[in-house]
């Protein structure tokens, strides 16, 4: 109990702060709760004029940090003597409040509108245009950069701009633009950046101090609601930390420890009692708990509702189905009926036989016993749904992707990790301790929850240790991702001019990072010289010069190589050969890999640009290209067999049938040579002969030391080597990015986008509209009519190609509806390879080829079929397109056709065209989609 002092003095503290922040404390009267002490200080250092980056885990209430810049801006000019009720249009300021996804713009739309009134507050997002004038928007961050960039009149009056989540800017397909808007806003914009914690906070602020000006650093590791870390082990549930010492210091529980131990050890000795065909090769598998098993476990402890992270769709999907199966109810009637209520107002708009082909009946029935997944495959509309009622704690446990965690406020009182490996598009990673913290930091709810729990699921190749590692490293160093675009390039020529342009670029935070790194790398340059130095003197001899000597050596080994390189060419060069003669029917045998054994060819794949893959059908039933590295020798025809004219390779049937008929050839499956590749005895190289007899006469030859001496040499040689890649590195580094901004300013002049006195010309006012990562090829389509004259429907599929990337590379290239379409591609083909022959003689990163997996879709649904058929017709190795991934690629292909439809180098046809086919996308589940 304080004393009548202490609480006095403490009243007086509290009365000198109120007069010393004024606006602070009216904020602070409305919020219900206390602020915390980061967050006074940060909305304290915003009051002071100062900008501000906060760094804050997930869920600790950095936005109350941006809601009090809305204050700020709301409350007028600070020398507006009559304050807020008398602030006129002339003294209002204004705030802009940006984040990097949609979902969190509408949420954070709908809280600000709930707060100050649907009139003083406006949205600005792809989808949506609600009160753009407003004194308060909410944005995506792309929709500000392209203000910023046409100079909108919108930024007149602008006093603040929030960046939620500002720790975007290191992903690698998107963070440049929150670079570029903070490098082009106005010296008089206050920025307001929320970031989660990381660990080079300092250095990013470091960087906004040179760009913006005065900034505050507030960093807090604090969690309003303490996590718990725990790790399942069969039906155990152990405590990962023994206190919150232990896990200060990364100490493991002990019992958790010697079980996880013990249980390993029990997989191991029972390798050899393993009964069965594979008996003696491998032990018992080992059996987790069943995921209806862990939900139940999660219902009895009380530690619903919980978020169970599956790092796969498919996973997800089917852990709600294992749970129906296994009879899981989670709800009682009341809260059913609720959920019915809710969904069914929802859905309404959506044509019923549609909803039949989503999978909405199963889906419903999982939410009415309280189960959910969620993943970008599914619906926006189902996921919304699934994100309100788990929010309202109708929904008790949600499987969902790692998507979630990037995604809006929907804290549980528990998280789940199955694995602590995912897939990050190109192969399976370990979970990085930022990711894990960003995950695991969605458990305890602030206000409800007293704490909050991870749980691990623990396999063999779990190790406690490593969990405890990541559970204990709560940061991760922010890295830019900013390279200069063509698109930017003309916006910051024709704003700035060029040299103005290239200063720009030197002043962000990627240039920023690479000139502080090379600092280090200089100073390990400097030790390495001084280490080859001490190593010359150890190669010296007595006997002669040893450099000449080792030279000597050095050729030798070089010699050898290129010989063995000359012989691995041939044999290549034969193998392609041999593929390029092949026809559809010939069996062959594919000498090694995976898919070593018989095959028919199914299609020869001449006649193409690159190496020859012909797609064939093993004995094994796989069917799939090979290429010239299958083949250690030339591909050898051994029997011809009838291929169906209209074979299709993806019908199991007809892929069992055929590869029969395979069988039967009665050819041996492998060939009778052992040694896979033919050895060509040749004869001896001359120049190797002269080089070996120089060595044998050399002085240095002669020396016992000789070998000793060699050792040192080869250190040197290595480190010598490694010293110049350094050195190039620095090189490198050093005014990288104006460099790269030097290539490509070359290449668009080259093609008319800029004058060589570096004006902008039409078309570069043209490009400087175009949003869209194939920017210069979009452009170069519309400059060369390349879609002119085709229907809404074939326009829809023909812009496809340039803005749909697969999520796993397919085989064989997408088939195209025959016509106009196939035409329009192909000479959208055609511009990509002479733009990307351009970029690679410039040493630029290549524009990414089209890709035509999306056109079919888009094509029928633009000419109005039915939802089955269209979700039908996507390229997708696992079968049909999901329906969340056609409503996003469709959404993007009526992004690019407003932009056509609005671009000044577009014909006044193709920009009617655009119009219908926006209005033949946007139906069904696209319509409601565009009205949400």
């Amino acid at each position: 109990m304080s004393s009548p002092a202490e609480r006095y003095a403490e009243a007086r503290r509290r009365a000198a702060q109120a007069s010393q922040f004024p606006a602070l404390d009216e904020f602070a009267l409305d919020l219900g709760f206390d602020l915390d002490d980061f967050q006074r200080e940060a909305c304290q250092s915003l009051e002071r004029g100062s900008g501000v980056l906060v760094c804050a885990p997930t869920g600790a209430g950095k936005t109350v940090v941006g809601e009090f810049a809305v204050h700020l801006a709301l409350r007028g000019r600070p020398d507006d003597p009559a304050g807020e009720d008398a602030a006129t249009p002339a003294t209002r300021r204004k705030c802009f409040y940006t984040t990097p996804i949609k979902a969190l713009s509408n949420q954070k739309y709908h809280d600000l509108v709930t707060r100050y009134g649907a009139e003083q507050v406006g949205l600005l997002t792809g989808d949506n245009a609600i009160n753009g004038d407003a004194p308060v928007v909410v944005m995506t961050t792309e929709v500000l950069r392209n203000m910023l960039y046409a100079g909108s009149s919108t930024l007149q009056g602008l006093a603040y701009v929030v960046m939620d989540e500002v720790h975007y800017l290191a992903d690698r397909f998107r963070g440049g633009v929150w670079e570029e808007v903070i490098i082009h806003l106005p010296a008089s914009v206050t920025l307001v950046s929320l970031s989660a914690t990381v660990s080079n906070a300092e250095e990013f602020a470091d960087w906004l101090v040179t760009v913006r000006g005065e900034t505050a650093v507030v960093v807090s590791e604090h969690r309003p609601v303490p996590l718990w870390q725990h790790m399942l082990v069969g039906k155990r549930m152990f405590d990962l930390f023994h206190d919150a010492d232990a896990a200060r210091k990364h100490d493991v529980h002990p019992e958790l420890l010697r079980y996880t131990r013990e249980t390993a050890r029990r997989l191991e000795l029972g390798e050899g009692r393993s009964a069965g065909p594979g008996a003696g090769r491998r032990g018992p598998r080992w059996r987790g708990p069943l995921r209806p098993d862990i939900v139940d476990r999660l219902d009895r402890e009380g530690l619903l509702p919980a978020i169970l992270f599956i790092f796969s769709r498919a996973g997800c999907a089917a852990a709600v189905q294992q749970c129906l199966a296994a009879g899981l109810r989670l709800t009682s009637p009341e809260e059913r009926a609720e959920i019915r209520r809710v969904v069914e107002s929802r859905v309404t708009a959506i044509p019923g036989e549609d909803l039949t082909v989503l999978g909405y009946w199963e889906w419903l029935d999982g939410l009415e016993r309280g189960l959910a997944a969620h993943h970008a495959g599914m619906l926006p509309v189902f996921k919304e749904i699934v994100e309100e009622l788990f929010v309202r704690g109708l929904v008790k446990a949600v499987f969902a992707t790692e998507t979630l965690a990037l995604g809006i406020n929907m804290p549980a009182r528990c998280v789940v990790l199955e694995r602590l490996v995912k897939y990050n598009g190109e192969a399976h990673v370990d979970l990085t301790p930022g990711e894990y913290t960003q995950l695991t930091g969605r458990a305890g709810r602030r206000g409800i929850d007293v704490e909050g729990h991870a749980v691990v699921v623990w396999s063999p190749e779990t190790d406690p240790r490593h969990v405890a590692g990541l559970a204990s490293t709560r940061t991760y160093p922010l890295r830019s991702s900013f390279r200069p675009s063509y698109n930017m390039a003309v916006n910051l020529v024709g704003t700035v001019g060029a040299e103005p342009a290239r200063a720009l670029l030197e002043s962000s935070f990627a240039q920023f990072q690479a000139d502080r790194s090379v600092v280090g790398l200089a100073r390990q340059v400097q030790r390495n010289t001084e280490t080859i130095e001490a190593y010359g003197a150890e190669a010296a001899c007595h006997h002669g010069d040893f450099d000449e000597y080792f030279a000597l050596r050095v050729a030798i080994a070089d010699r050898e190589k290129a010989i063995a390189r000359q012989g691995q060419t041939q044999r290549k060069a034969a193998a392609v050969a041999s593929l390029e003669r092949l026809r559809v029917g010939d069996v062959i045998r594919v000498p090694s890999g995976r898919r070593a054994g018989l095959a028919v060819v199914l299609d020869p794949a001449t006649g193409g640009f690159g190496e020859p893959r012909p797609l064939v059908l093993t004995q094994d039933r796989w069917a799939g290209r090979v290429s010239p590295g299958d083949f250690t020798t030339p591909a050898e025809v051994l029997a011809r067999i009838r291929v169906p004219k209209h074979f299709n390779h993806r019908s199991p049937a007809a892929r069992r049938d055929l590869a029969a008929e395979v069988s039967g050839t009665g050819l041996d499956r492998h060939s009778g040579r052992r040694g896979g590749r033919s050895r060509q005895v040749t004869g001896e190289d001359h120049r190797l002969t002269q080089l070996r007899t120089e060595l044998r006469h050399h002085p240095c030859h002669a020396c016992p030391e000789r070998e000793e001496h060699a050792r040192w040499a080869e250190r040197r040689r290595r480190l010598e080597r490694d010293t110049e890649e350094l050195r190039e590195r620095v090189s490198g580094r050093t005014g990288s990015l104006a460099r790269t901004f030097d290539r490509i300013v070359a290449l668009l002049t080259d093609r008319g986008y800029l004058a060589r006195d570096g004006a902008v010309t039409d078309a570069g006012r043209m490009l400087g509209r175009i949003w869209t990562e194939a920017d210069l090829l979009v452009a170069e389509c519309l400059r060369r009519g390349v879609w002119n004259g085709l229907s809404p429907a074939e326009l829809a599929a023909a812009v496809s190609v340039v803005v749909f990337e697969a999520r796993r590379d397919v085989d064989e290239r997408a088939s195209l509806p025959r016509g106009p379409v196939a035409d329009a591609v192909d000479e959208t083909l055609k511009l990509w390879g002479e733009i990307e022959a351009d970029e690679a003689a410039r040493g630029l990163a290549a524009t990414r080829e089209p890709d035509l997996g999306f056109a079919w879709p888009v094509y029928r649904w633009a000419r109005g079929e039915v939802l089955a058929k269209v979700l039908g017709s996507g390229h997708e190795i696992d079968g049909e397109m999901p329906a969340g991934d056609f409503v996003r690629w469709a959404r993007q292909v009526v992004d690019l056709l407003g932009q056509l439809a609005d671009s000044g180098g577009a014909s006044p046809e193709l920009r009617s065209t655009a119009r219908q086919a926006i209005a033949a996308i946007n139906r069904g589940v696209l319509a409601y989609h565009t009205s949400n």
